[in-house]
C-alpha cells in the first residue's frame, strides 16, 4: 500500500514539475508575442500616416508635367522676343 501511495505522489509530484515548466515557458513567449502585438499597432499606425501625408505625391508628374509645358512656352516667346 506505501508503495502505491509513494508512486501516486512521485506522479502528482512530477506532473506539477511538468506544468510549472511548462507555465514557466509559455508565460515569457504571451508576454513577449503582447509587446510585439502593441509595436506592430504602433507600425501600422506610422504606415497609415505615412500614406495619408504623403497622398499628395500622386499629383506630383502631373504637377511637373504643367512644369514641364509652361517653362516649354516661356522659352518659345523668349526665343519669338529675341531672348
Amino acid at each position: 500500500m506505501d508503495s502505491e501511495i509513494s508512486g501516486w505522489i512521485i506522479g502528482y509530484v512530477i506532473t506539477a514539475v511538468v506544468v510549472l515548466v511548462v507555465v514557466a515557458l509559455v508565460v515569457p513567449i504571451l508576454i513577449l508575442a503582447g509587446s510585439i502585438g502593441k509595436e506592430a499597432k504602433m507600425i501600422n499606425d506610422s504606415l497609415t500616416d505615412s500614406v495619408r501625408n504623403t497622398d499628395a505625391l500622386k499629383g506630383l508628374n502631373t504637377t511637373i508635367e504643367h512644369a514641364e509645358i509652361i517653362v516649354a512656352g516661356l522659352s518659345r516667346g523668349r526665343n519669338r522676343l529675341g531672348g
